[in-house]
């Protein structure tokens, strides 16, 4: 599996819309009753590329190590409302982590990790054809849907939500069985 970055805020429309997502937070809490929520407090970020550049660099340090920053990276914003826009909180997490500071710092504070950002979401678009995230892809660019509700907003208001196709525990076979279909077509 390969993960590639796709900023939505460059190639999708612009940053996470908080009213939007305060909207659509209790559905993800349905579909994960494990997961903890923390509403947002007045730091939203007004972008996220200090967050996915930092998660490039934390890459760079290894497969594991990167798998593990990007969720602390999802738990900051999610479950504590930390602003991930901002550099100094990239910083925090990548101490946070333990990761190799000195090297993650070179790699942050430099010009390649924004252009590497960049050009993953520019390929993801202009020759996958990805418009969200996330969006899950096999080699040939099959793309597979996970289950999930989706929610029919207009003027700031869920009108409707579509059928709960699982939640919790029940999601994990179908996520299984995305993942083996994936697998078998590599």
């Amino acid at each position: 599996m390969v993960e590639r970055a796709f900023p939505l805020e460059v190639y999708g429309g612009g940053p996470p819309d908080r009213a939007e997502l305060e909207l659509e937070i209790w559905l993800a809490a349905l579909q994960e009753p494990e997961a903890r929520f923390k509403p947002f407090g007045d730091d939203w970020p007004t972008t996220t590329l200090p967050a996915f550049e930092a998660a490039w660099c934390a890459f760079q340090q290894g497969e594991a190590i990167g798998r593990d920053f990007d969720l602390r990276i999802r738990k900051a914003f999610f479950a504590e409302s930390r602003n991930i826009g901002k550099r100094e909180v990239m910083l925090e997490i990548a101490q946070e982590a333990g990761l190799d500071l000195e090297r993650f710092t070179r790699q942050f504070n430099s010009d390649e990790p924004r252009a590497a950002v960049l050009e993953e979401g520019r390929i993801g678009k202009e020759v996958y054809g990805v418009r969200g995230t996330p969006t899950i892809m096999l080699n040939d660019g099959t793309k597979l849907r996970h289950l999930m509700a989706y929610p029919k907003i207009e003027n700031g208001k869920i009108l409707s939500v579509g059928r709960l196709p699982c939640c919790g525990e029940g999601c994990y076979q179908a996520t299984r069985d995305l993942f083996e279909k994936a697998l078998k077509q590599t």
